[in-house]
């Protein structure tokens, strides 16, 4: 099996966006009046608001309404934090997807992070022209681990599941990978190694800086 496509993770892979996040979520506790812990920030990172929300009791389960206006709230405080801050890719991104272009290896983005947040971070940076296509939270009904969102990628490059290799820096999305049938490359931005490796991820760097394409080749 050869490499046909990249699908990268968003949030923790191709930016650090972890503490935007964290100052959006409290912000939103704040208007709310609502208790956050920091530990249940960590512990929901990366997973969708329709699950997140519930979870944290601000909304009830089903409650499709509620659930919408506060996440919306949420990711409108976040792209807030961003635009007046400004944001960087992670190193070694922007040198693999220019090696991935230059090799003509497509590449899309996996993620459970709304379109708006994406479209906001790639205008900010600059990155749009790497990617052929988005899978955001909009596509699928289902979050991670489920493996719809890669599935979705993949589908929107016309790559066969088993030739693309997903890059991650959470739990649930090396687990979806591995549903999908595709390779995975975990990235510990946000979890450590020894916490990624239960997960049996193919491989586990500490950045993206010593990856190329000839290296995600390798992984089969």
């Amino acid at each position: 099996m050869a490499l046909a496509a990249v699908i990268f993770d968003f949030d923790g892979v191709v930016i650090d966006s972890h503490e935007a996040h964290e100052r959006s979520w409290f912000a939103l506790a704040a208007e709310l009046g609502k208790e956050l812990t920091r530990e249940t920030f960590v512990a929901t990172f990366g997973q969708r608001n329709e699950s997140i929300l519930p979870f944290l009791g601000w909304a009830e389960e089903g409650d499709r309404e509620r659930i919408q206006q506060l996440g919306d709230r949420k990711e409108g405080l976040y792209r807030e934090i961003l635009r007046a801050e400004g944001i960087e890719p992670l190193p070694g991104v922007v040198g693999l997807l220019e090696d991935l272009a230059a090799e003509g290896i497509p590449c899309a983005i996996g993620t459970s992070t709304p379109r708006a947040n994406v479209e906001c971070v790639l205008e900010i940076t600059g990155l749009g022209g790497f990617f052929k296509d988005i899978a955001a939270s909009e596509d699928v009904t289902r979050g991670k681990p489920d493996p719809e969102v890669f599935l979705k990628a993949a589908a929107k490059l016309g790559a066969e599941p088993a030739s693309c290799v997903v890059i991650e820096d959470a739990l649930v999305g090396i687990r979806a990978a591995k549903a999908a049938g595709m390779k995975s490359l975990a990235v510990t931005t946000t979890h450590p190694a020894e916490s990624l490796e239960p997960e049996k991820p193919d491989r586990i760097e500490e950045s993206l800086v010593t990856v190329d394409a000839g290296y995600l080749r390798g992984l089969w």
